[in-house]
């Protein structure tokens, strides 16, 4: 250190010792590097402030030039500017241009001129910004040699100043553009006086050196003045500084044709002087990482070893560079209060997170407020009324212009002087501005303005109504879908009980919006306001929950259901349905159906959603069962909320099909693996992509987090027949597992994740040891599948999946159609369950309670089995295709199935394990007979019932027969039924007592149909064979109709003992049934016969083919009268018109046309309608088809059931049944009562309204 430096610190020593805080000082001296880590251990080391004050100037004195000069520096930057006044005269000189680079990167050079020109150091922990810093840097370069102003602005807090003064720590900067130096003054709010004693400084600094003394400037302009000359004569082609800039007014003490930047909340301050001008603005958020980055700089630890609270604390902090550092500095004085300043930031305790840095303001409030204190009354007012904006909303003006009852132009000048301030942002899009507040600027509004929140969210709920009066905003209107999402919860935070009952609880409200935004959105309005919203009647919005819950997979598709007929299917209790009875009573000539035999319906799921537009291969909780990941073929991930399904993030994720996705353990991380061979780590929030891996070479089929918290351990397992394991904070595989010969379906941590447990396509599991990756057991699950001679089966034995216990005893394993539950020390079976002999099982979970066990089956359903009892305790039917996936939520109590019908559903385990097992099947036959319905049909596959479609009641239930029921029919008397059994049985019984009165052996194979004729006497049937059968059951007699060359397809009685027959070797016969001979042949089509029709007159019948065209005949010529060509796949129904002049015909496109029997010309199509991509426009085949009798409507079964205008085309109204796959659908003559049952074997009695 120069002896001249020397002699001031020991001249002034006693004045510093006395007066200074070593602390902050030392924070800007370890940033510029001249004073260690272990110095600064030393002087804290001492008992009193002044001793700490003495050791530090001992240790400055053992020291060279720039630690005198961080010293100054930091005096000055602390407020102690007297006391650096004191040693101004000692500060050395600057050292010629050495550009021998320091540690940081910088040169001396830039070192000295950033020094003396009191730039501040770099805070004690910095995490660069490299974009905004060269756009600083950018702009300085765009002055030139000229005078101008560049302006870096931004709300409180952002980085202006920490950004500005990195970016001049640039050698080529300043060498080339500012070799006179930079000068930097902070100048803050301050009025004339304080703006003069600025003024005073900077020119006392810039004359430091100078031989003659002149007396400070007793005025601001005789101080522009002489700052003029300075800059001009001394200081030519320098930069100066003016940071934290609040009036325009000030500026023009500085407007004296130089370079200056300056930094400002204020965007528009340099309106008020002359010259060019450019604008950096400074963001507002920090990317979540480098907010972790900071933090773990504070407190010295790796990221890795940040605590949990880590994440929520940037998170709370809003990407705030000032809040993170606060807390950061905070937390490295009190290490153990992450928990206390997480509180208090949930909580807006601004006040309580005090200064611990340089900042210029003793709390974070007092940063916020002093902004807002700069306006006039008026706008504070305006200002205030932004307090109950929604977060990470943009408010369109057309909201606030209804708010404040004003022109749009008067709003946006308004709002214009808030953005210049950096107090709001707008966002031009197009046209249309939208405006939005920082989250930190919302959290300080809403805390400052607390007990006004309720008055200010009354008056826009208010102006709201004044302006829209009765009607409801329309979708062309730019403020639309700011009330449909907000409305709610403006009615909500003024406590509006009556207002809010009325719109959550309004048909008309829940159709607008859900068109609009979908259901989830109003499901999570049910629970985040339920407590108003209860306050007279909870049940209520329990029903339209629950209404939502269920139908919203229906409500997010196009076209858009009648809301009003998915109403009317709700329990008659509901307030749902008693409203939409009311409008379907209210429509005049609109179409509706009650489904009258719903009351037995008991729904089991508590939350149906369809987030993908392709099948769904896998879905799981996260850990805290708030959330739901799910993935699938439409290559995407989703994630949402598992209360009301709100979609959170959606990431177009892979290449091709996403097969598994997995949460970390704390649930920041979710894990996908794809059939492009890639893994890839993504954020849950905000879907950031963290990782990509790829190192397996085929598709990896699934990914599975380790259980523990905070350790991020990633299992994964492929085609390419290895398992691997992977640890999120290295870039490459940690461990590759070797030993399978076959792919690998699925992996699995155990809970203690010590191991790690493998299936695959080579008939095996192996357990592994996870630290080393060695092999430990090896199961071999194919010994378990034995042929009937005791030998191993052929077949291969693909192991699908395995779930471990809670205790990591037992492990669970799923091949083929059997669960096996193995010890994990012994490798022993301890017990097997053959699920089903119909369907393979896809997938197992472990409900944490350990005695259920849930399983995924290829046929649509779901099963849950009690692993003690080796019981089946419940059945779960609603999927409409193969479940993939089903997955416990950690606790137990819900779990979630994933299916190829694109939809998920959530499932409450105790409702579900409380419900029976009733299912009927699709074949059935209805009477309709003096206003009743009665339906005959095979329940459980073993009983016949008579059930009374009006009252849902059971007539009648025969014993278990000992061979499953594969058909059946009612006499018309309703004095007798008929079945046929899969053993080839037909029996005859007594509807009275359900008593067999005739059986008959009649197959070898199983009975298709059978159906009485009008007599009673005589049952007609046919099975998988060629031949029809004639049994005169009363007298015990048989005629046989031979002629067809393969299976019968069906058959319908004529008059006269005549029956026309159809078959799949393409021809339909006309036999006498009391001969047995055929009197006509048709050889028809060249493909199989699918259906058949009559004319009511009886001189045609129509015949559709799999050759996907239908032909109409003549009885008495045998010739075919008309070719009907079109259809693009096979068709399998027809129907005719009663006026007898129309024909109908579906195909399995899901497409119906209308002919002309008289000219066999096109008339119609019905369903031309526009669908989501992939969805058939009839969900499915068409299956069936009935007319009106006055032939102007038309009804049609398939995926669902809908109902058609003839004469136009279009669709009438659409029945969404809870299952598909409707095979026929029974008419009743008026066509008023409707009867059908779905795949999930559930019944619709629909009656007409």
């Amino acid at each position: 250190m120069d002896v001249k430096s020397r002699n001031y610190l020991l001249m002034n020593r006693q004045a510093l010792e006395k007066d200074i805080k070593t602390s902050y000082i030392m924070d800007r001296m370890i940033s510029d590097e001249v004073l260690t880590l272990q110095e600064e251990e030393k002087v804290k080391q001492q008992n009193t402030q002044k001793e700490r004050a003495a050791m530090l100037i001992n240790i400055i004195l053992t020291k060279d030039n720039n630690s005198y000069r961080s010293f100054y520096n930091a005096l000055l930057h602390e407020g102690y500017r007297d006391l650096a006044a004191l040693l101004q005269d000692g500060i050395p000189a600057i050292s010629s241009g050495n550009r021998k680079s320091s540690m940081d990167g910088m040169t001396s050079y830039v070192k000295t001129i950033l020094c003396e020109g009191g730039v501040p150091q770099r805070p004690v922990v910095f995490v660069t910004r490299p974009k905004l810093v060269d756009a600083i840097k950018q702009k300085l370069c765009c002055l030139g040699s000229d005078p101008g102003w560049v302006t870096v602005y931004g709300m409180a807090g952002c980085g202006k100043t920490v950004l500005t003064a990195e970016a001049l720590r640039d050698h080529q900067l300043l060498e080339d553009y500012f070799p006179g130096g930079v000068h930097w003054v902070s100048v803050g709010k301050q009025d004339k006086a304080g703006l003069l004693i600025k003024l005073q400084n900077l020119c006392s600094r810039l004359e430091n050196d100078s031989t003659l003394s002149q007396r400070p400037p007793l005025n601001i302009e005789e101080a522009k003045d002489r700052l003029r000359l300075l800059m001009l004569r001394k200081y030519p082609r320098s930069l100066l500084i003016l940071d934290d800039i609040w009036d325009s007014w000030v500026l023009k003490a500085f407007d004296n044709q130089c370079q200056v930047l300056i930094t400002s909340r204020d965007r528009s301050v340099t309106d008020a002087v002359a010259g060019n001008k450019y604008e950096v603005h400074v963001e507002s958020g920090l990317a979540h990482e480098k907010g972790l980055e900071i933090l773990s700089l504070f407190v010295n630890m790796k990221i890795s070893e940040l605590p949990e609270q880590a994440n929520c604390l940037v998170r709370e902090c809003k990407g705030s560079p000032l809040v993170i550092s606060l807390i950061g500095a905070l937390l490295r004085d009190f290490p153990s209060r992450w928990e206390y300043y997480l509180k208090q930031l949930q909580n807006k305790q601004f006040k309580r997170i005090r200064k611990s840095s340089s900042y210029d303001y003793e709390a974070l409030d007092e940063a916020m407020s002093i902004s807002v204190e700069q306006l006039n009354d008026n706008y504070k007012d305006y200002y205030k009324d932004l307090s109950i904006l929604p977060k990470d909303v943009k408010v369109p003006t057309k909201v606030l212009c209804i708010l404040w009852d004003m022109e749009t132009e008067e709003v946006e000048d308004i709002l214009q002087e808030f953005v210049n301030k950096s107090l709001l942002f707008c966002d031009r899009n197009g046209k249309s501005f939208h405006y939005y507040l920082h989250d930190l600027q919302l959290d300080f509004l809403t805390e400052k303005n607390r007990n006004q929140l309720p008055e200010l969210h009354k008056n826009i709920v208010n102006q709201y109504k004044k302006y829209y009066k009765l009607n409801t905003p329309v979708p062309s209107q730019e403020d639309c879908m700011y009330w449909y999402n907000f409305l709610a919860y403006h009615m909500a935070g003024a406590n509006m009980q009556k207002e809010l009952h009325d719109l959550m609880f309004s048909l008309d409200w829940i159709k607008a919006k859900t068109e609009l935004v979908g259901p989830a959105h109003l499901i999570h309005e049910y629970v985040e306001y339920s407590s108003i919203l209860d306050q007279k009647n909870g049940t209520v919005r329990e029903n339209f929950q629950e209404f939502l819950s269920l139908n919203g997979h229906l409500l997010g598709r196009q076209p858009f259901p009648d809301i009003i007929q998915l109403g009317l299917c709700q329990p008659e209790t509901s307030e749902v349905y008693q409203q939409a009875k009311l409008h379907a009573q209210r429509e005049t000539g609109a179409f509706y159906l009650e489904w009258i035999n719903k009351r037995s319906l008991k729904n089991l799921y508590r939350l149906v959603v369809r987030p993908h537009r392709d099948a769904v291969y896998h879905a799981c909780f996260s850990k805290d069962r708030q959330r739901i990941a799910s993935c699938g073929a439409d290559k995407t991930l989703q994630v949402f909320k598992a209360e009301s399904g709100e979609r959170l993030v959606e990431i177009s994720a892979h290449d091709d099909e996403i097969l598994c996705c997995a949460f970390s353990a704390d649930g920041e991380f979710v894990a996908t693996c794809s059939a492009d061979k890639k893994v890839k780590i993504w954020n849950s929030r905000t879907g950031q992509c963290r990782c990509v891996y790829e190192e397996h070479s085929e598709q990896v089929n699934c990914c599975q987090f380790s259980n523990r918290s905070g350790q991020y351990l990633l299992a994964t397992c492929s085609n390419d027949t290895f398992i691997k394991l992977w640890d999120l904070n290295k870039k490459y595989c940690r461990n590759t597992m070797m030993g399978h010969v076959n792919s690998v379906n699925h992996c699995r941590f155990s809970p203690n994740d010590e191991f790690v447990a493998s299936c695959s396509t080579d008939g095996t599991v192996k357990l592994w040891e996870a630290h080393s990756a060695n092999e430990l057991k090896s199961i071999e699950i194919k010994d378990f599948f034995k042929n009937a001679d005791d030998q191993p089966d052929d077949v291969e034995v693909l192991v699908k999946c395995c779930s471990w216990s809670r205790n990591g005893d037992m492990i669970l394993v799923v091949a083929k159609n059997k669960l096996l539950l193995f010890d994990v020390k012994t490798c022993d079976l301890l017990t097997q369950v053959i699920v089903s002999h119909h369907s393979t099982i896809q997938y197992c979970d472990f409900c944490p309670g350990d005695e259920l066990v849930a399983v995924a089956l290829s046929h649509c359903s779901v099963e849950l089995w009690n692993i003690k009892s080796l019981s089946k305790v419940a059945y779960c039917r609603g999927h409409m295709s193969w479940v993939h996936c089903v997955a416990f939520s950690p606790d137990g109590s819900l779990f979630l199935t994933s299916s190829d019908d694109q939809t998920i559903r959530i499932w409450e385990t105790k409702k579900v394990c409380k419900s029976s097992d009733a299912v009927l099947k699709s074949e059935l036959d209805v009477v309709f007979h003096n206003g009743e319905v009665m339906v005959l049909a095979i329940y459980n596959q073993k009983h016949l019932q008579l059930i009374n479609g009006n009252t849902d009641s059971v007539n009648m239930q025969t014993a278990a027969q000992e061979s499953t029921i594969s058909c059946c029919c009612l006499s018309e008397d309703l004095k007798f039924a008929a079945f046929g059994q899969e053993s080839g049985t037909i029996k005859v019984l007594q509807l009275l007592d359900g008593k067999v009165l005739k059986s008959r052996e009649a197959y070898r194979t199983s009975v298709q149909h059978c159906r009485f004729t009008s007599d009673c006497q005589t049952l007609i049937s046919s099975a998988h064979d060629s031949v029809i059968q004639v049994w005169n059951w009363q007298l015990s007699e048989c005629v046989f109709l031979r002629g067809h060359k393969e299976a019968i397809k069906d058959f319908r009685l004529l008059e006269n003992s005549k029956l026309l027959s159809w078959s799949f070797d393409g021809t339909v016969k006309v036999w006498n049934i009391t001969t047995g001979n055929t009197e006509k042949d048709f050889a028809c089509h060249g493909g199989a016969v699918l259906s058949c029709a009559v004319s009511p007159d009886g001189s045609k019948f129509s015949s559709t083919s799999a050759d996907k065209t239908a032909k109409i005949w003549s009885f008495e010529s045998s010739s075919v009268l008309h070719e009907l060509k079109g259809h693009e796949a096979c068709v399998r129904c027809c129907t005719f018109s009663p006026n007898n002049k129309l024909l109908a015909t579906g195909d399995d496109k899901g497409e119906i046309r209308i002919w002309d029997i008289l000219t066999g010309a096109l008339l119609h199509f019905c369903s031309p309608v526009t669908v989501d991509e992939g969805e058939p426009t009839h969900g499915g085949w068409v299956t069936d088809l009935s007319f009106s009798p006055d032939s102007k409507m038309l009804v049609s079964s398939g995926g669902y059931l809908k109902w058609w205008n003839v004469t136009t085309g279009e669709s009438l109204q659409t029945f969404y049944t809870n299952g598909t796959n409707l095979k026929s659908i029974h008419v009743s003559p008026n066509f008023k009562v409707y009867v059908t049952v779905d795949n999930l074997g559930i019944l619709y009695v629909l009656q007409k309204l």
